[in-house]
């Protein structure tokens, strides 16, 4: 059994900070939760029922705070902000939710500069440059959730049309999360075989998969789930889960985070979701596997999609050597 590390403060209790508390409890990845909500009783009821639920799992230290428990944290993991609803699109939150994370991320520097930042908050990759910004940290410690859950959706949807297990599909979704997304279809493998050999190689008698179909589904996959309950937050919180044992177990896992491009594949001033090694250090490496043409053109009308929307709302260009 994987022994816990670390402590994990979540700013925001609501839906998916809640329940992405709730997921690291029942993985017992975390050895202390510290929840953070401007609405003190909703992050203290939280932890008073996770911590009723003591008995049943690895044991964590769960508690309602405020900023001065970042002091010591290892993983900050900001979740507040306002919400998608039915029919609007991640970008048509940015400006409400860039000036809540200008306002979060001042709360966390002044009392930690150590704590990797992993921000949660749409739009995820325009919020992630701004935290950037706004924090000044080593680029390597600011990601954002990125296409994880997307890239997640994408291996789910192979899954079932091929009828293998998940876990034998590897397979990424690049660039924004949101709309601009890019579904790398020359990247996808099942059991090691490129999907565009598998096919011939597979004994089942069934339909030709419909590639345009199925990335729309990956794409509008939130708005689905978004028009039916209301919000996302169980598979969104498995995603940062992923993300945070990668962190805090040093997982060297290959996940697709928002992290700030440099140049690679002439991108560079912008945070978008690619391959990338995650570890203790955060942002370890990057991945960057040869893409066909026609996804390297759409990757980087991705990047000019969170550009305009960094623009508009007054972020820099540039933001300096974060190294």
């Amino acid at each position: 059994m994987h022994t816990t590390a670390g402590k994990v403060v979540i700013v925001g209790a609501g839906q998916v900070g809640s329940t992405f508390a709730f997921a690291l409890q029942m993985q017992g990845i975390a050895r202390e939760i510290v929840l953070i909500d401007a609405d003190r009783d909703r992050a203290e009821g939280h932890a008073l029922d996770l911590g009723h639920g003591n008995f049943f799992t690895p044991r964590v230290s769960i508690a309602a705070g405020d900023y001065r428990d970042c002091r010591n944290a290892d993983l900050v993991v900001i979740t507040a902000g306002a919400s998608q609803k039915p029919g609007q699109s991640r970008l048509e939150l940015v400006g409400q939710n860039v000036e809540i994370c200008r306002s979060i991320v001042a709360s966390v520097m002044a009392h930690t500069r150590d704590a990797i930042l992993l921000m949660v908050t749409n739009p995820v990759d325009v919020l992630t440059y701004a935290a950037l910004h706004f924090s000044g940290l080593p680029r390597h410690r600011v990601i954002g959730s990125g296409t994880v859950l997307d890239s997640a959706r994408f291996r789910y949807l192979l899954s079932e049309h091929c009828r293998v297990d998940p876990q034998n599909v590897h397979a990424y979704v690049l660039g924004e999360h949101g709309d601009s997304e890019v579904v790398a279809w020359s990247l996808a493998t099942l059991a090691g075989v490129r999907l565009d050999e598998y096919c011939s190689l597979c004994e089942r008698d069934c339909a030709e998969l419909d590639r345009e179909a199925l990335a729309d589904q990956v794409r509008d996959s939130a708005y689905h789930v978004i028009e039916a309950k209301g919000s996302t937050n169980f598979a969104v919180a498995l995603a940062l889960a992923k993300i945070a044992n990668a962190i805090l177990r040093n997982g060297n896992s290959v996940l697709t985070v928002s992290r700030l491009l440099v140049g690679e594949y002439g991108i560079e001033n912008v945070c978008l979701s690619m391959p990338t090694v995650v570890d203790r250090q955060g942002a370890a490496r990057p991945v960057t596997p040869r893409l066909r043409e026609r996804e390297l053109a759409a990757l980087r009308a991705s990047a000019e999609t969170i550009r305009e929307a960094q623009r508009s709302v007054g972020l820099p260009e540039r933001l300096g050597v974060l190294v």
